[in-house]
């Protein structure tokens, strides 16, 4: 497995993380040994990034996460969990005092003093122009209760926002073959100013796995079917904010240009998908997420995935170009 430094924070982690949303909630349910044994597969397969947030399962993903590192001292596993979204989504809400208790109940649930890397959970936009909130999260770091801050973000205009702060130390933000704004403008700019950009969402919520069909229907409790028209939260997070028949089409083609000698190594659609993004120059890390070992092992088994060339990535955009660009990228 590949590592890279993640950002300002200074902390080498493995390419391809491991987000964390599914061990929560809004992904249909998934038992606590069902948790543990995909932290395992991950952990035996090199992943040392672990992407979870205070909300996911209302603290259930901080919790398994907190009891697996419990009992293996001395692990070298990076942990990011995300504040911010227990609250109404007022900017009002970003306060030192709030950090303090949104950070102290992520501690308990995490077992740590200091957590390694907090970020700011698809914050209201004008949060990222208040200086006072980013005082507040040095504050934090002074104090020991985390180590370091970044951001998660919705749009390309938050991410530049986020990373001309002196102090941000990372940017999460989707990035997949049917998401490809971020290439114009934030990877450079994050590559140039030292700022970690964590990929997340690179299936599209398994859209590019390529195992999907316009039939295919998810549990009532899966955010696949209840945020569709985007009614619970941001659009954009469930399936990128493409229409899913169009996307499961699309899916198709994403397949039929995997190059040959991938196919015949035996990797998988969902595994190149994971490797395109994680091998764009900028990118610190990719964090799909997983819902049993077989997921797991699949996703971090995409840090072996050849050097794609850039006839794929000019593939990958003339598809993106022709099915999506006209309806998502203005949008984010």
């Amino acid at each position: 497995m590949d590592t890279r430094t993640l950002g300002r924070t200074h902390r080498s982690v493995s390419a391809i993380g491991l987000g964390t949303w599914q061990l929560g909630a809004d992904w249909g349910t998934v038992t606590e040994s069902d948790a543990r044994a995909v932290l395992d597969a991950s952990v035996a397969a090199s992943v040392t990034l672990f992407d979870t947030a205070d909300v996911y399962g209302d603290g259930r993903s901080e919790q398994l996460i907190g009891g697996y590192l419990a009992d293996r001292p001395g692990h070298s596993i990076t942990v990011a969990t995300k504040m911010g979204r227990r609250e109404a989504q007022d900017a009002t809400n970003f306060t030192l005092a709030n950090f303090r208790d949104w950070t102290d109940r992520s501690r308990s649930n995490l077992r740590t003093d200091t957590i390694d890397l907090v970020q700011l959970h698809c914050p209201p936009t004008a949060v990222f122009s208040n200086d006072r909130v980013f005082d507040a999260l040095d504050s934090l770091v002074e104090d020991g209760a985390i180590a370091a801050y970044g951001v998660s973000v919705e749009t390309t205009d938050e991410a530049l926002m986020a990373i001309a702060r002196p102090n941000v130390a990372t940017v999460q933000i989707i990035l997949n073959a049917f998401r490809l704004k971020p290439l114009d403008a934030v990877l450079p700019a994050a590559k140039t100013a030292g700022v970690g950009i964590i990929a997340r969402v690179p299936l599209a919520s398994g859209l590019l796995s390529g195992t999907y069909t316009a039939q295919t229907t998810f549990a009532a409790n899966d955010h696949r079917s209840y945020n569709r028209d985007g009614s619970a939260f941001d659009v954009g997070e469930t399936f990128s904010g493409v229409d899913f028949e169009r996307g499961v089409a699309a899916a198709q083609e994403f397949a039929a240009l995997l190059p040959e000698e991938a196919a015949a190594s035996g990797f998988t659609t969902a595994q190149v998908a994971i490797a395109w993004v994680a091998q764009l120059d900028g990118v610190s890390a990719v964090i799909p997420g997983a819902r049993n070992v077989a997921q797991a092992e699949s996703n971090a088994g995409s840090g072996s995935v050849p050097q794609l060339s850039p006839a794929f990535t000019t593939a990958v955009t003339e598809l993106y170009d022709r099915e999506f660009r006209a309806a998502v990228h203005d949008r984010w």
